[in-house]
């Protein structure tokens, strides 16, 4: 049966095969366990949770983007790099991935305040709809009604490879300027395409959760919940500002 990469850059089947191949020897408590997944990703969490408080605040207080400007960038490229050593170095994930978190929480912060301001109350629906989704494709997928088919792996790793290339062209084009006024307005086309996104979002978490079984079952060492934790929350962080971005169209309508 052909090996499929997940599109979500820091979980695959290589990755948890090639980190099972290192465990083979560990005992049962040096493996990864689902339960110890789970506890890293609500860590991770609280550590965003943490860092997004503190920028949400500081907007709050100064009514001014520019006194969170900073703090944004720093979220957006730290966060960037941060990924990009964790993908590379995944035994590194016990202390990369929370401060990957960290970097996140910084970002989603201020921009959940700065659109609070001008759509009060959409904050708390964004997050809802966020835990929301995700708890409900968790029990879908527990539940076995969702079976991860080498069909829905590739459908769901096209659309978002295409996904990330139309973002790409986007920002190419836009210091051009050139942009894509209809799907980034507030009209038909703009509501469908992000309720498209956030659907393949969404979808992806049930890819993670296929993969992060995956490293459970072959034994995969102990760091590997870390890592596992990270691409959950990679995949969160995306569908939490997708849903942002719907909401404010949405909104935007009014």
């Amino acid at each position: 049966m052909p090996l499929f990469k997940t599109s979500n850059p820091a979980l695959g089947d290589k990755t948890f095969r090639d980190a099972a191949r290192f465990g083979g020897a560990l005992d049962a408590t040096d493996r990864m366990s689902l339960n110890g997944t789970v506890n890293r990703t609500g860590i991770l969490l609280l550590c965003a949770l943490a860092t997004a408080s503190f920028t949400w605040y500081s907007f709050m207080e100064s009514r001014d983007p520019a006194s969170v400007g900073g703090w944004l960038m720093l979220g957006v490229f730290g966060g960037f790099i941060t990924a990009m050593i964790t993908i590379f170095k995944m035994n590194w994930a016990p202390i990369t991935a929370p401060i990957y978190a960290l970097f996140e929480g910084l970002f989603l912060g201020g921009i959940s305040a700065f659109l609070e301001m001008r759509y009060p109350g959409i904050a708390i629906q964004a997050v809802g709809l966020t835990f929301g989704v995700l708890m409900t494709l968790l029990v879908v997928y527990a539940s076995g009604m969702i079976r991860v088919s080498n069909k829905l792996r590739i459908g769901i790793i096209a659309a978002t490879g295409g996904i990330c290339l139309f973002y790409l062209m986007e920002m190419i084009l836009g210091f051009f300027g050139i942009n894509f006024v209809a799907v980034n307005g507030s009209g038909v086309i703009g509501i469908g395409f992000s309720l498209f996104v956030c659907a393949i979002a969404a979808l992806n978490l049930v890819l993670n959760f296929d993969y992060i079984e995956q490293g459970v079952n072959n034994g995969a060492p102990k760091y590997m919940e870390w890592y596992g934790a990270f691409g959950i929350m990679v995949t969160l962080v995306w569908l939490y500002i997708e849903i942002l971005s719907l909401l404010s169209k949405l909104r935007s309508r009014n």
